[in-house]
This record gives C-alpha cells, sequence and structure tokens, in this order.
C-alpha cells in the first residue's frame, strides 16, 4: 500500500510541476473523455490511476470554490479538549454520565447497563473510567467516581457461574446458525475453532450480528497467531457480503421506538470503541468546532435548521427538500449521461445558480428548466460539502476515516455498520437518500462509464473535506486519505442495505436492559403496595391473570385498531411469517381499507423486554414469541 501510494505521489508531483492539474474545464473534460475508465481493465495490485486523477480534478475544484467561500464563513477556533474531557464526554455520550461528577452518588441505573455488556465493551468503559477518574483527581475535583474493579465485580462473579446469552454466543461457532439450525443446539468450543478453515471460504462473507463485533475480533486476535492481511480496495476483490437469516426477525434503523434507539446507540459507541480498541486503532471523538452560520437559507446552513424550514412547507418532511429536488432534477436529465458526477457545471453559472434557489427556491419561482445535468450534480456535491457541520458529523468524521485502517473489509464494513447507528437522525437520512441515489448512478455504468469506484472517488472528498477543521496535510498524507476515504466510499456505498442494519446482539442487549428494569419497578411496586397494606398475593395474581388473560397456549392476539377486524386470535405454527399474519387481516377488509397494500401496514411487537419494535415480513412469530412471551401483537401504520 505504501510503495502504490509513493508512485501515484510523485505521479501526482510531476503532474502539478508540468501543469497538467490546471482548472481549465475544457481541457479536463476533453481528458476525461478520451478515455472512459470503464474501458480500462483495474488491477488488483494498484489504484485506477485514471479513477485517482477523477479524486484529484475533484479536490482541485473543492479548493478552488473554498477560496471564494472564505470571506463568507467565520470559524471560530475553540480550545483542544484534553483527553480527560474527551473520555468524560465519550462517558455521556455512551449513556453513563452518572458514573461521575454530581450524580456519582447514585448509579443503580448504570449498573443495570453494565451488567449486559460484553468484556470487550465493559473493558472499553473502565479504560474510559479510569481515565475520567485520573483527570479529575489531578484538577482537585471531590467526585465520588466508583472504582471501576467494583463495578464489573458483581458482573464477572455471575459469568463465572452462569454465562450470560452475550456472553457465551461469543464462544460459539456460527456455521450451523447460518443453515437454520436451532439456536440452542449450537455447542462451546475452543477458541482455536472460531475462525473458519480456509477450505470453507462461504461463512468468510456472512456478517454475523449475533455475536459482538469486539467479541469476534478478539476471538480472532486470540486464536490465530498469523498475521491478517488487508483486503484490496478494488471492486473484484471485495467479497459479497450478506446477512444470514434471523428466525426472529431482522431490525432495521427506524423499526423500533425512540426509548430503545437510544440505548441502541449506546451499545453503538461503546462496541464500536472496543472494536478500535482490540484492532489497536485509536479512536477519538472531535469536538464540533463553532462557525457562526445563517439561520434561513438553502447553503451552508445547518440541516437541522434547513429541516426546520422545510417541515414548515411540508409536514413531516425528514430529507432536505433542496437536495431531493437536485437529484430529481439529475434524474430527469437521464442517469445515462456520460461522465455524470464527474463532470462539473461552469464556475460562474453555479454561482448564479445559488443566488437564483436562495432568494426563489422557496417561492416557488425558480425556473427548474434552466438548470443542465451536470450543474445539478454541482450544486448537489456543493450543497453536501457546503453543511457547516459535516454529512458524517463532526464528532465521527475522524472516526470515518480511521475505518480504512481496520484489517479486513468484514471488520470495516463492522465498523461502518456502527457508526451509521451513531450519526444523528437528519444526517442518517440524507446520507441514506445520496448512496441510494448513487448506486442508481451506478446501476447505469455500461452507459454513463461511472463505476462504483469512479463515484466513490468523485463523492469521497465532497463528504470527507472538512473545513470547518481546518485540516492540513503532506502530500503523502494527502494520498494515504484519498486511498482510504474512497475505500469506505466505496463501501458505503455498496453495502448500504447492509450497514442500516442494527446487530442482534446489541437488540438482545437492549431485551436484557428492558428485562432487569422491568424487575427492578416490579420488585419497586411490590414495597410500595406492601407499604400501603395492599395483600402482595393478590398483586402476583393479577398481574398474571393480565399476561395470560384469555389466550390459550401457542396462541397470539393480534390487535389492529385500525383496520375493519380489530382482533384475531392466531394459532402459532413452526412456519408461521410476520407476512403471512398480515395477510389474513388484509384478505379480510372491504371498503375503504381493502385498498390497504403490502407496505402500508406492518407488524409490531410491543412490550415485554422491548419497547415498539416493526417485524420484517420474514419474521418466524413462534421463535419471536418464545424470546419475548409477554409481547403484545399490533398491525399499524409507520409513523413519519
Amino acid at each position: 500500500m505504501v510503495t502504490v501510494v509513493t508512485e501515484l505521489a510523485q505521479c501526482f508531483h510531476l503532474r502539478r510541476r508540468y501543469g497538467q492539474y490546471t482548472m481549465n474545464q475544457e481541457s479536463t473534460t476533453t481528458r476525461v473523455m478520451e478515455k472512459p475508465p470503464f474501458d480500462r481493465s483495474i488491477s488488483q495490485d494498484s489504484l485506477d490511476e485514471l479513477s485517482m486523477e477523477d479524486y484529484w480534478i475533484e479536490l482541485e475544484n473543492i479548493k478552488k470554490s473554498s477560496e471564494n467561500r472564505q470571506e463568507d464563513q467565520e470559524v471560530v477556533v475553540v480550545k483542544e479538549p484534553d483527553e480527560g474531557e474527551l473520555e468524560e464526554e465519550w462517558l455521556k455520550e455512551a449513556g453513563l454520565s452518572n458514573l461521575f461528577g454530581e450524580s456519582a452518588g447514585d448509579p443503580q441505573e448504570s449498573m443495570v447497563f453494565l451488567s449486559t455488556l460484553t468484556r470487550t465493551q465493559a473493558a472499553a468503559v473502565q479504560k474510559r473510567v479510569e481515565t475520567v477518574s485520573q483527570t479529575l483527581r489531578k484538577k482537585n475535583k471531590q467526585y465520588q467516581i466508583p472504582d471501576v474493579r467494583d463495578i464489573f465485580a458483581q458482573q464477572r462473579e455471575s459469568k463465572e457461574t452462569a454465562p450470560d446469552d452475550t456472553e457465551s454466543q461469543s464462544l460459539r461457532t456460527n456455521e450451523n446458525k447460518y443453515q437454520g439450525r436451532d439456536e440452542q443446539a449450537s455447542n462451546l468450543v475452543g477458541e482455536e475453532k472460531l475462525i473458519p478453515p480456509e477450505e470453507t471460504p462461504a461463512p468468510e462473507t456472512d456478517i454475523n450480528l449475533e455475536v459482538s463485533f469486539a467479541e469476534q475480533a478478539l476471538n480472532q486476535k486470540e486464536g490465530s497467531k498469523e498475521k491478517i492481511q488487508k483486503s484490496k480496495g478494488d471492486d473484484a476483490t471485495l467479497p459479497s457480503f450478506r446477512l444470514p437469516k434471523d428466525k426472529t426477525g431482522t431490525t432495521r434503523i427506524g423499526d423500533l421506538a425512540p426509548q430503545d434507539m437510544k440505548k441502541v446507540c449506546h451499545l453503538a459507541l461503546i462496541e464500536l470503541t472496543a472494536l478500535y480498541d482490540v484492532l489497536g486503532i485509536e479512536l477519538k471523538q472531535q469536538k464540533a468546532v463553532k462557525i457562526k452560520t445563517r439561520d434561513s437559507g438553502l447553503f451552508c446552513i445547518p440541516l437541522t435548521v434547513l429541516l426546520e424550514q422545510d417541515q414548515r412547507k411540508v409536514l413531516g418532511t425528514r430529507i432536505p427538500l433542496i437536495f431531493q429536488k437536485l437529484i430529481s432534477r439529475i434524474e430527469e436529465g437521464g442517469l445515462e449521461t456520460e461522465g455524470l458526477l464527474r463532470i462539473p457545471g461552469a464556475a460562474i453559472r453555479i454561482k448564479n445558480l445559488c443566488q437564483e434557489l436562495e432568494a426563489k427556491f422557496y417561492e416557488g419561482t425558480f425556473n427548474w428548466e434552466s438548470v443542465k445535468q451536470h450543474d445539478a450534480a454541482s450544486l448537489l456535491k456543493l450543497f453536501i460539502r457546503e453543511l457547516p457541520q459535516p454529512l458524517l458529523s463532526v464528532e465521527y468524521l475522524k472516526a470515518f476515516q480511521a475505518v480504512q485502517n481496520l484489517p479486513t473489509k468484514k471488520q470495516q464494513l463492522q465498523a461502518l455498520n456502527l457508526l451509521v447507528i451513531l450519526l444523528p437522525d437528519a444526517n442518517r437520512d440524507t446520507l441514506k437518500a445520496l448512496l441510494e441515489f448513487l448506486q442508481r448512478v451506478i446501476d447505469n455504468k455500461e452507459k454513463n462509464k461511472m463505476t462504483v469506484m469512479n463515484v466513490a472517488m468523485v463523492m469521497a472528498p465532497n463528504l470527507f473535506m472538512c473545513h470547518a477543521l481546518g485540516l492540513k496535510s503532506s502530500e503523502q498524507r494527502e494520498f494515504v486519505m484519498a486511498a482510504g476515504t474512497a475505500n469506505t466510499m466505496h463501501l458505503l456505498i455498496k453495502y448500504q442495505k447492509l450497514l442500516w442494519t442494527i446487530p442482534k446482539f446489541i437488540v438482545n442487549q437492549v431485551r436484557k436492559q428492558n428485562t432487569e428494569n422491568h424487575k427492578k419497578d416490579k420488585r419497586a411496586m411490590k414495597k410500595l403496595l406492601k407499604k400501603m397494606a395492599y395483600d402482595r398475593d393478590k398483586y402476583e395474581k393479577q398481574d398474571k391473570s393480565t399476561n395470560d388473560a384469555d389466550v390459550p397456549q401457542g396462541v397470539i392476539r393480534v390487535q389492529a385498531p385500525h383496520l375493519s377486524k380489530v382482533s384475531m386470535a392466531i394459532q402459532l405454527t413452526e412456519e408461521l411469517k410476520a407476512s403471512d399474519v398480515l395477510a389474513r387481516f388484509l384478505s379480510q377488509e372491504s371498503g375503504v381499507s381493502q385498498t390497504l397494500k403490502k407496505g402500508e401496514v406492518f407488524l409490531y411487537e410491543i412490550g415485554g423486554n422491548i419497547g415498539e419494535r416493526c417485524l420484517d415480513d420474514d419474521t418466524y412469530m413462534k421463535d419471536l414469541y418464545q424470546l419475548n412471551p409477554n409481547a403484545e401483537w399490533v398491525i399499524k401504520s409507520k409513523p413519519l
């Protein structure tokens, strides 16, 4: 990799020296069109030279536009936080702020949370707590931080006597589960068997969501003395990663209730940190840089402010209207256009269009017919890179960049999965819309000559450059960054469907947290009832009767309050799926309700050990019922 980067750096240095990287648009366009990248073969041992040229041309375009923009934006430099402050911020983001500070006297809520962590997650938390503790002691703060050895002592003792599901899962082989065998039939094996043998490559393409990613990395590290080779970045060498079918259903971002999603985010941050710790990669969150921005307009406006504007126009809007319209305009011109996204619009015309859009977009008087396709593409890229805070967020931009340093493509995907979960809702929704659009461009590569690598090279500078951070680097570092961020962009595009999935091991940890919290609430309620002189036995009988009310064993009662058939008792069978339950209800609809189609209403799992979860069609109801027997089952539409 270093050799490749060095050669490319020398090549680029010579080209800049002899003026081949001028910003003359016509000569650039002509040179690119002479030999389209799609007609070239991609070597597995080096990066595509012309694709790299796409990257540097795009970068030069961005730098030139940045020079014109500097006078319009003011960056407020903030003091670089010390390690203790960063780790303190990390604990707050992980939902563990009551382990320190004024609330540290009552860490009971965190104790429940900590009891569900894996060994690698616990180690990550312990490391940060120790750093914060040392920092506060140096500053003579009198906060009572509990000793992490005491925090996890009880957890370790319980695992020694009876390992919990999460810990025992980390010691299982997963091939049997991928083949659809019962989860309970999996046997514990020695660590040396955790890594699939080389002669059975199929499991290598499976993304195991049942076991902590950090645990997988640690087991692989402990079980293999061989040096792990880094995966190549070429499209030809990327495996066809897939998600094995899960009988209890795949959980995607947007399927969970907000209270559970908050817990998912806390666990995702801890898991990401644990994964980077295990692999020896430094992960430091960047504190947001304060930038003075306008509070209205289209460009250089924070996403949240822009969406507030748009929601006053279109209720429930989750993706900026200008962003949607630019994509729509590009697609109206046809996705077969050669050089789409690569060939820039004229700089003066783009500047004029920006000003006109700012004045007329919300009035509805802007003439979209005057916007050429390449201009719309340039405006789209401008919108992304002109965001005051990057689309990938200031906090996690460096973590996205660090993905390139992870040893294998599978681990890079795992890290990206966690990072996508951690993005703010507005950033994540907009990123999803962008990636789906880019995939549609790539689907027409036969005509537009834009392969996934070409698109990745063009888009990477727009997503990964952050003018707010004022990052400066050497030419050598620029090439490493170019190759790395383009590779990350490639993964984001190619595996986007996988990246919006919430790993099952995290959902199971949320279930366990909810169960423990329910037990705690129940104990508190019993104590209250006892004080009020009520009969505890009577309360327990009533509680049991409400759970087991008029539903016989092996039967679930499904509620559908918005349909004409509001309730139905359904017998559970081995093959019954969520889609079958929906079909039974919809087949009995009449009148207006009969117009309901598949995809408009969904079956939900509500209560028990989960807040609320939308089920995918392939969820086997009996398996899910066994996982959450106290849940209610409701058919309804998804909230906006």
